[in-house]
Protein backbone atom coordinates (compact mmCIF):
# COMPACT_ATOMS: atom_id res chain seq x y z
CA UNK A 1 0.00 0.00 0.00
CA UNK A 2 1.39 3.38 -1.00
CA UNK A 3 1.55 6.09 1.61
CA UNK A 4 1.21 9.79 0.94
CA UNK A 5 4.15 11.96 1.88
CA UNK A 6 3.48 15.15 3.82
CA UNK A 7 4.91 18.22 2.08
CA UNK A 8 8.03 19.61 3.79
CA UNK A 9 7.11 23.18 2.89
CA UNK A 10 4.83 25.24 0.67
CA UNK A 11 7.42 24.82 -2.11
CA UNK A 12 6.97 21.04 -2.06
CA UNK A 13 4.27 21.16 -4.71
CA UNK A 14 3.56 20.19 -8.27
CA UNK A 15 1.26 21.94 -10.70
CA UNK A 16 0.16 21.86 -14.35
CA UNK A 17 1.36 24.55 -16.77
CA UNK A 18 -0.28 24.89 -20.20
CA UNK A 19 0.38 27.38 -22.94
CA UNK A 20 1.76 28.21 -26.36
CA UNK A 21 5.13 29.18 -27.77
CA UNK A 22 5.08 31.05 -31.07
CA UNK A 23 3.45 33.77 -33.12
CA UNK A 24 -0.17 32.67 -32.85
CA UNK A 25 -2.15 34.21 -35.70
CA UNK A 26 0.81 34.55 -38.07
CA UNK A 27 0.07 32.52 -41.24
CA UNK A 28 2.35 29.49 -41.58
CA UNK A 29 4.15 30.04 -38.27
CA UNK A 30 4.92 26.89 -36.29
CA UNK A 31 3.21 26.91 -32.89
CA UNK A 32 4.20 24.69 -29.95
CA UNK A 33 1.49 23.96 -27.40
CA UNK A 34 2.77 22.59 -24.11
CA UNK A 35 1.21 20.79 -21.18
CA UNK A 36 3.74 20.29 -18.40
CA UNK A 37 3.79 18.98 -14.86
CA UNK A 38 6.06 21.24 -12.83
CA UNK A 39 7.75 20.04 -9.65
CA UNK A 40 8.96 23.12 -7.79
CA UNK A 41 10.84 21.08 -5.17
CA UNK A 42 12.68 18.97 -7.75
CA UNK A 43 12.99 21.93 -10.18
CA UNK A 44 11.92 19.65 -13.03
CA UNK A 45 9.26 19.73 -15.71
CA UNK A 46 7.87 16.94 -17.87
CA UNK A 47 4.97 16.53 -20.23
CA UNK A 48 4.04 16.81 -23.87
CA UNK A 49 4.51 19.40 -26.61
CA UNK A 50 2.41 19.44 -29.77
CA UNK A 51 3.75 21.35 -32.77
CA UNK A 52 1.30 22.53 -35.41
CA UNK A 53 1.79 24.55 -38.56
CA UNK A 54 -0.77 26.05 -40.91
CA UNK A 55 0.93 24.51 -43.94
CA UNK A 56 0.47 20.93 -45.14
CA UNK A 57 2.44 19.16 -42.42
CA UNK A 58 1.37 16.66 -39.79
CA UNK A 59 1.08 17.55 -36.12
CA UNK A 60 4.17 16.53 -34.16
CA UNK A 61 3.79 15.24 -30.59
CA UNK A 62 6.87 15.13 -28.37
CA UNK A 63 7.33 13.81 -24.85
CA UNK A 64 9.61 16.29 -23.12
CA UNK A 65 11.51 16.72 -19.87
CA UNK A 66 13.59 19.56 -18.56
CA UNK A 67 14.72 21.87 -15.80
CA UNK A 68 13.15 24.86 -14.09
CA UNK A 69 15.39 27.59 -12.67
CA UNK A 70 14.22 30.58 -10.62
CA UNK A 71 16.00 33.84 -11.37
CA UNK A 72 14.91 35.77 -8.29
CA UNK A 73 14.85 39.16 -10.00
CA UNK A 74 13.06 41.24 -12.64
CA UNK A 75 10.07 40.32 -14.76
CA UNK A 76 11.57 37.02 -15.90
CA UNK A 77 11.29 34.90 -12.76
CA UNK A 78 11.63 31.42 -14.31
CA UNK A 79 13.81 29.89 -17.01
CA UNK A 80 12.69 26.54 -18.38
CA UNK A 81 14.51 24.30 -20.84
CA UNK A 82 12.87 21.31 -22.51
CA UNK A 83 14.26 18.44 -24.55
CA UNK A 84 12.69 15.48 -26.29
CA UNK A 85 12.69 13.29 -29.38
CA UNK A 86 10.00 12.25 -31.84
CA UNK A 87 9.76 9.66 -34.61
CA UNK A 88 9.82 10.82 -38.24
CA UNK A 89 8.59 8.33 -40.86
CA UNK A 90 10.27 8.57 -44.23
CA UNK A 91 8.10 9.23 -47.26
CA UNK A 92 7.87 6.61 -50.05
CA UNK A 93 9.75 5.28 -51.89
CA UNK A 94 12.09 5.37 -48.87
CA UNK A 95 11.36 2.91 -46.06
CA UNK A 96 11.97 3.46 -42.39
CA UNK A 97 11.94 6.06 -39.68
CA UNK A 98 14.37 8.00 -37.51
CA UNK A 99 14.45 10.05 -34.31
CA UNK A 100 14.48 13.84 -34.53
CA UNK A 101 15.38 16.17 -31.65
CA UNK A 102 13.18 18.86 -30.11
CA UNK A 103 14.45 21.59 -27.79
CA UNK A 104 12.74 24.63 -26.28
CA UNK A 105 13.46 27.46 -23.87
CA UNK A 106 11.01 29.67 -22.01
CA UNK A 107 11.89 32.88 -20.16
CA UNK A 108 8.69 33.61 -18.25
CA UNK A 109 7.15 35.35 -15.27
CA UNK A 110 5.25 33.58 -12.46
CA UNK A 111 2.16 33.35 -14.69
CA UNK A 112 4.15 31.63 -17.47
CA UNK A 113 4.03 34.59 -19.87
CA UNK A 114 7.18 35.87 -21.58
CA UNK A 115 9.36 34.92 -24.53
CA UNK A 116 10.97 31.74 -25.74
CA UNK A 117 11.81 29.59 -28.69
CA UNK A 118 12.06 26.05 -29.96
CA UNK A 119 13.76 23.95 -32.60
CA UNK A 120 12.70 20.75 -34.32
CA UNK A 121 14.23 19.13 -37.35
CA UNK A 122 15.86 21.89 -39.39
CA UNK A 123 13.51 24.60 -38.11
CA UNK A 124 14.43 27.13 -35.43
CA UNK A 125 11.94 29.56 -33.91
CA UNK A 126 13.47 32.18 -31.60
CA UNK A 127 12.32 35.17 -29.56
CA UNK A 128 8.59 34.51 -29.87
CA UNK A 129 5.78 35.04 -27.33
CA UNK A 130 5.06 32.47 -24.63
CA UNK A 131 1.46 32.69 -23.43
CA UNK A 132 -0.12 30.79 -20.59
CA UNK A 133 -3.48 29.11 -21.18
CA UNK A 134 -5.67 28.91 -18.09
Amino acid sequence: MATLKEPKSLLDTSYLAKGTIGNVGMPGAPIAQYSLVVSTEQETVSGIVEITQAIDSPTIKVNVAGRLRHTGYGNITQIIDLKGEYVVSMTPPAIGSYLEKFEAYLDVDNDWNGTGGFSFGFQKVNNVPVKSVK
